[in-house]
């Protein structure tokens, strides 16, 4: 029996705002990894996030922990930037509370 070892590439690719996605899906890297890191096998999110392939999960999650805190330090990137943007959004936006409290008064009504 011969076995052909091949060097493989992550399933991994950045998309055009610098994102990174995972095989042909556009689920995000980091959607991955903290469902791994919340407890869930590869299967679970197979089953969460259909568009994605087994093999291309098991890559990504191998690929994190070869690379930990490369990842690690990509995942920190992503959340102060989700985190700037909320605060962008909270700084145009007005208050929803009274909005919401009214429509709930009308509805209570």
């Amino acid at each position: 029996m011969n076995l052909v070892l091949e060097h493989e590439t992550p399933p991994l690719r950045e998309d055009k705002i610098g994102s990174v996605r995972v095989g042909d899906s556009r689920v995000l890297l980091e959607t991955i990894i903290r469902a791994f890191q919340d407890g869930a096998s590869p299967e679970s999110i197979v089953n969460r996030y259909s568009t994605l392939s087994l093999s291309d999960v098991y890559n990504t999650i191998g690929y994190y922990l070869r690379h930990q805190d490369a990842v690690e330090a990509y995942l920190s990137q992503r959340e102060q930037l989700a985190e700037s943007v909320q605060r962008r959004l909270s700084d145009i936006q007005p208050d929803l509370s009274s909005i919401r409290a009214r429509l709930l008064s009308q509805r209570n009504s």
